[in-house]
């Protein structure tokens, strides 16, 4: 049953154990891993939570978990800070294997795998360099819940064109549009194509398209998006996966073109 216990505590070694299914690992691990590369999970008994930004304070992400998420779980309050490269690692041995086990040596400072009949044990990142970023209390005008499907086709039709991309919102339509110095393109989606439509006026701003595309391509498929904007303000994508036990919160800051 999703959520039970795994172990009982009585290791004061463990602070932290779990299994769950190997796609949802993949799943949260390229998620994450569109904009940085080593992160600090803080660890409860309900669940997990990070926050991070990129090397370049471009994007941010915040990402919750609830121990729902898991097939099994328990964890006291610790941090735990991870490689996601390595993580990585231990996926591609999972090939086949249903769940994927993990479970914290704090002792040794190892998070240890089992993958099947293979046991992986990896350093524990030091967290204490790692901080919290505080998430901006953004009210933006207009929200639109888009097919991450189609915007995937709009971002390979984009790829080649230019490096930044513009999205509007209007109250009939959601636009995706790239303009090079030779060649455009644009994905249109009207309101009924789109799982939900708010906006009073429309709303246009400039993003650079590496991010934006980094972010959406570790989007599962079939997955609804919800895209916040405003003008020339950072944009909100949002979106849950596993029955909803995952919550995941990505920020973009606007391209501002200078005079």
């Amino acid at each position: 049953m999703p959520g039970t216990v795994l172990y009982d505590g009585g290791d004061a070694g463990r602070q932290f154990s779990a299994e769950l299914k190997s796609e949802t690992l993949k799943g949260l691990v390229n998620i994450i891993s569109a904009l940085v590369d080593e992160v600090k999970f803080n660890i409860t008994p309900e669940g997990m939570t990070l926050k991070a930004v990129d090397a370049a304070h471009v994007a941010m992400i915040e990402m919750k978990v609830d121990k729902g998420a898991f097939e099994s779980y328990y964890a006291d309050d610790c941090e735990l800070g991870l490689d996601l490269d390595k993580i990585k690692s231990v996926l591609k041995l999972a090939s086949g294997v249903e769940f994927i086990r993990m479970e914290q040596n704090a002792n040794l400072g190892k998070l240890i795998f089992k993958v099947g009949n293979i046991t992986r044990s990896m350093t524990i990142l030091d967290t204490s360099s790692m901080s919290d970023p505080k998430v901006p209390d953004l009210h933006l005008k207009a929200v639109a819940g888009v097919s991450v499907d189609e915007l995937k086709r709009g971002i390979s039709a984009a790829d080649s064109i230019s490096d930044h991309i513009t999205l509007r919102l209007n109250p009939e339509r959601f636009e995706l549009s790239c303009e090079g110095d030779t060649d455009s393109v644009s994905l249109a989606l009207d309101k009924g194509k789109l799982a939900d439509l708010s906006a009073e006026e429309e709303v246009c701003s400039m993003y650079p398209l590496d991010y934006f595309s980094n972010i959406i391509k570790a989007v599962p498929n079939g997955t609804v998006i919800n895209i916040e904007l405003d003008s020339n303000y950072p944009m909100k994508i949002w979106f849950d996966m596993a029955d909803n036990h995952v919550s995941v919160n990505y920020l973009l800051a606007p391209r501002v073109e200078s005079d």
